[in-house]
C-alpha cells in the first residue's frame, strides 16, 4: 500500500450523493477497510446519507454533514454553513481524505481545504490535483464500481470482489410487516416507476403493461415509490387494467430493501433499488434513461437486463426481455 496501515488511523470520504451512488462504491470502501481495519472512517455527504452509515455501520464509524459547495447540484450552497464547517473538518485531523465525488474538476481544491494529512482521488487531465502520488485520472469507463476499484488498486488497495451489499435489520423486517401488504415471498414483482429527476422516468403506461403481464403469469404486482412520487405511481395504477398493490409511501428504505429481497423480480428505471436488487441477486429489468447503462447498470447481464432507452427506445424489446426473466422465475 502507498501508504502505510499503522500511519493511517482515521479516513474520511467525500461523497455527497444518493442512495444508487452510495451503494456502487461500497465495494471499494469494503477494500478500505480491509487494508486499514484498525482505522476510523467516516462519511462526509448529504444530511440522508447519516442512515446510510448507521446501515453499514460494519464500513463506517461516522458521518459528517456537507452543507454544499459552488458547482455541486445535490443541495444549495450556503456560504454560512460552509464557513462553520471548515473548521470543524480541520479539526478533525484526517490521515486521509479520498475523494470519491468524481472526476475532481469542482472539489478537488477545496480538498487542499479540509487539513488532512494526506489527500487522495480522482483527477482530470488539466484541471488542479495535489502532486502527492495519490490521484489518477478519471477513469470514464466501466461501471462505476469498478472505477472506485481501480481507485483503490491506485492507492496499492487490493480489491475485495465487486459484489454489492445492503444490509438488513429485523426492525426493517418489522417495518414491512407493519405495511400490511399482503405478500409472500416469491409470489410478487416489484414495479418502481419513480427515479430523480423526471427525464430518467420511463412512461407511466409502458411500466403499467409490464406489471399487468406479471399479474398474467400469476404475480401479484407490487408498485412502490416514496410519498413524493406518488403522483407517478397513481399515473401508473390509472394505466393498468389489473389492480395492483399500491406500497407508494408505505415502506422505509430498510423495508424496501426487504421487499426488493424476497421479490420474484424488479422492474424499474436505473435508481438505487436496481442496485438493492442487484445486491440481493433479485432477478431485474432496468431501463436505462441516462445513456450510461455501462455505467449504472447492474454487473450480472444474466440476472440483470439493462435496456439502454436512448439508444433502443422499443418497448417491444422490453417487453420480450421481461417476459424472458419471468420465465427464468418460473423455473
Amino acid at each position: 500500500m502507498k501508504l502505510p496501515a499503522n500511519e493511517i488511523k482515521k479516513i474520511g470520504i467525500f461523497r455527497v450523493l444518493q442512495l444508487g451512488d452510495m451503494l456502487c462504491t461500497i465495494p471499494a470502501i469494503r477494500a478500505l477497510k480491509h487494508a486499514y481495519p484498525n482505522a476510523s472512517i467516516t462519511l462526509i455527504g448529504l444530511p440522508w446519507a447519516k442512515s446510510f452509515t448507521e446501515r453499514f455501520d460494519v464500513y463506517f464509524d461516522n458521518f459528517i454533514h456537507f452543507p454544499g459547495f459552488p458547482g455541486l447540484p445535490e443541495q444549495a450552497f450556503d456560504a454560512t454553513q460552509f464557513a462553520e464547517f471548515l473548521p470543524s473538518i480541520q479539526n478533525e485531523q484526517f490521515d486521509l481524505v479520498i475523494q470519491m465525488q468524481g472526476n475532481g474538476t469542482l472539489v478537488n481544491p477545496m480538498m487542499e481545504l479540509f487539513g488532512a494529512r494526506h489527500v487522495a482521488g480522482f483527477s482530470t487531465e488539466g484541471h488542479y490535483k495535489p502532486d502527492n502520488g495519490l490521484f489518477m485520472l478519471y477513469p470514464d469507463y466501466g461501471s462505476e464500481i469498478e472505477r472506485h476499484i481501480l481507485l483503490m488498486e491506485h492507492l496499492g488497495i487490493p480489491a475485495q470482489g465487486t459484489e454489492l451489499e445492503f444490509p438488513l435489520t429485523d426492525q426493517d423486517m418489522n417495518d414491512l410487516d407493519n405495511a400490511g401488504l399482503e405478500i409472500d415471498p416469491g409470489n410478487y414483482v416489484c414495479v418502481h416507476p419513480g427515479s430523480r429527476g423526471a427525464w430518467r422516468q420511463w412512461p407511466v403506461n409502458y411500466f403499467a403493461t409490464l406489471a399487468d403481464y406479471c399479474i398474467e403469469q400469476g404475480y401479484k404486482a407490487v408498485i412502490t415509490g416514496t410519498k413524493d412520487e406518488a403522483e407517478i405511481v397513481d399515473a401508473v395504477i390509472s394505466h393498468m387494467r389489473y389492480e395492483p398493490i399500491n406500497a407508494c409511501g408505505k415502506t422505509t428504505m430498510g423495508a424496501m430493501g426487504v421487499l426488493i429481497k424476497n421479490a420474484a423480480m424488479l422492474i424499474s428505471n436505473c435508481t438505487g433499488v436496481s442496485h438493492i436488487a442487484a445486491a440481493f441477486k433479485t432477478p431485474s429489468v432496468v431501463i436505462s434513461m441516462d445513456g450510461e447503462p455501462q455505467r449504472w447498470g447492474p454487473m450480472d447481464k444474466r440476472m440483470h437486463r439493462t435496456i439502454n432507452w436512448l439508444e433502443t427506445p422499443d418497448f417491444h424489446s422490453v417487453f420480450r426481455e421481461t417476459v424472458e426473466m419471468v420465465s427464468m422465475a418460473h423455473s
